[in-house]
């Protein structure tokens, strides 16, 4: 019985010592943990966020929604059935997360494409869209779009609200 217990916590020490504990990088160097690591800028906090404009590149100066380009919604709509619309419709009624339906009319044209670009830094601070994760349970996942492809959405939103 005594060999089975020192068998026991002699297996329990070695499955600690080799697991390395809470040790976060390994000492020996790799391609990995060789560079530099260069930090993300801190997110604004609740009470510095504009959520006219939300966090992101887009502003009413590269953001241009003076005309209706539809070749633009076109494209947007191919995207959008690829990446959104197993969570999003259409209409005002609610999948996964909610319809796309007058969400032209409520955001700024910036604000949406800063959203759908990168939208884990607003969701963290954007009071609405905390209330939306509220309702839907689930966090926009970021899609990876390509500022043209964030764009070409963006159009198909505001055909989708009537824009011609």
């Amino acid at each position: 019985m005594k060999n089975l217990k020192f068998f026991a916590v002699m297996l329990l020490t070695f499955s600690l010592v080799a697991c390395g504990g809470d040790k976060k990088e390994s000492s020996i160097p790799t391609a990995d943990n060789t560079s530099t690591q260069v930090e993300e800028p801190a997110a604004p906090s609740a009470s510095d966020y504009d959520p006219t404009r939300g966090i992101g590149k887009y502003d009413q100066s590269n953001v241009d929604i003076s005309t209706f380009d539809p070749q633009l919604a076109a494209k947007g709509k191919g995207i959008a059935e690829v990446k959104c619309m197993s969570c999003h419709k259409t209409t005002d009624e609610k999948l996964v997360g909610p319809g796309w339906k007058g969400v032209t009319e409520r955001q700024t044209a910036h604000w949406i494409m800063n959203f759908i670009s990168n939208p884990d830094p607003m969701i963290d601070v954007d009071p609405e869209l905390q209330k939306q994760l509220e309702l839907c349970l689930v966090r926009m996942p970021n899609q990876a779009l390509a500022d043209n492809e964030a764009r070409e959405v963006l159009e198909y939103m505001r055909e989708i609200d009537g824009a011609k």
